[in-house]
């Protein structure tokens, strides 16, 4: 081989490590209990917010703190605590898409995108600060 192509699959390798190293830290969908499995570690859970369960948000006492239970694909209800001011019209949303990380069986949530019903609606994200 010429040296010229030793240094082209070189470059190609190295690009190609880039790009996983970059990409390869996206996730799947968990539910909240293969998420408890490793607390700690970060996953995205969808579910839909349990309207029948209370919500609390109080923005003088702190307006980053919003708790409110959602119910996940398999069909498990859980506590989440998301460190952000409650999004608007969260009550109106199809699905939410939360990541976040388990806790003794809190789910602490640092995003939040909502799933809107119209498909004119774009999707509402919610960001909230990191814990």
């Amino acid at each position: 081989m010429k040296k010229m192509h030793i240094v082209l699959l070189i470059l190609v390798v190295a690009s190609i490590a880039a790009i996983v190293s970059v990409f390869g830290s996206f996730s799947t969908y968990e539910t909240f209990t293969s998420a408890g499995r490793e607390p700690g570690k970060k996953y995205y859970v969808i579910g839909n917010l349990q309207k029948d369960k209370d919500m609390v948000y109080d923005p003088v006492k702190d307006p980053n703190h919003f708790i409110f239970y959602a119910k996940d694909k398999a069909g498990n209800v859980n506590k989440v605590i998301f460190n952000g001011e409650k999004p608007r019209d969260i009550e109106k949303s199809e699905q939410i898409v939360m990541m976040g990380y388990e806790d003794g069986g809190t789910f602490h949530c640092s995003r939040i995108q909502m799933k809107c019903p119209s498909k004119y609606k774009k999707d509402m994200v919610a960001q909230g600060s990191s814990s």
